[in-house]
């Protein structure tokens, strides 16, 4: 290796305090530009794939489906406490659990669920949306996106850890959608970190079959 590409990469390495790394990169000649830039992108594509494989692997490492769901107590948007077990036996559940508010995935996921969200509800389900975000977190997300569900805080991470959602390579929270019948019974669950839209096409799929279904 070149002793160019050796203080680049180390440039890199360096924690960056004192320059951006497109600052550091401008001294270099464009053979050195590009042979970085292919090193930073074989990096970022393996991160990615060694992420999405962790989450996948253990995103479902506790419950399953025919598994009651646990009960919980929390905050909501819309200022009340929500408890799972008052509204069971009312209607179907879709509770998704996503990563953080305002972030490009979970902005797709929740507004594909709000275009959806009268189908859901045409079909005897009501969602349900939880993330570590604060309640004044969740308020402006409902403001911005019009969002016609409640949101609840799991500030502590206390339901995540009760439904066993893992991160992704133990960084990004896990994106998890549950689908519950009438009696809190586990019908579905999906993970995906990068597919935030197929949550909504996933559960509704779940949710029209659980109609059909007049047992559940």
């Amino acid at each position: 290796m070149s002793s160019e590409m050796s203080m680049a990469l180390a440039a890199c390495l360096d924690s960056g305090r004192s320059k951006p790394l497109y600052y550091m990169l401008l001294p270099l000649g464009g053979a050195m530009k590009r042979s970085i830039s292919v090193i930073l992108a074989i990096v970022l594509f393996f991160g990615i794939g060694f992420l999405y494989s962790q989450h996948r692997a253990n995103a479902f490492a506790g419950l399953k489906t025919g598994n009651t769901a646990p009960d919980f107590t929390l905050q909501s948007s819309s200022g009340e406490t929500f408890t799972l077990s008052r509204v069971l036996g009312k209607t179907s559940i879709v509770l998704f659990f996503y990563p953080k508010d305002f972030s490009p995935g979970c902005t797709a996921e929740v507004c594909t669920f709000r275009d959806s969200y009268t189908v859901f509800k045409e079909a005897g389900a009501e969602v349900i949306g939880i993330s570590s975000d604060s309640i004044e977190s969740h308020k402006g997300f409902i403001k911005e996106h019009k969002l016609p569900f409640n949101l609840l805080s799991d500030d502590k991470g206390e339901v995540r850890k009760l439904y066993k959602i893992k991160s992704s390579g133990g960084l990004i929270p896990g994106r998890v959608t549950f689908v519950l019948d009438k009696k809190g019974v586990i019908q579905y669950m999906f993970s995906s970190q990068f597919e935030a839209k197929r949550h909504v096409e996933e559960a509704l799929k779940i949710v029209r079959k659980n109609k059909e279904d007049k047992s559940l």
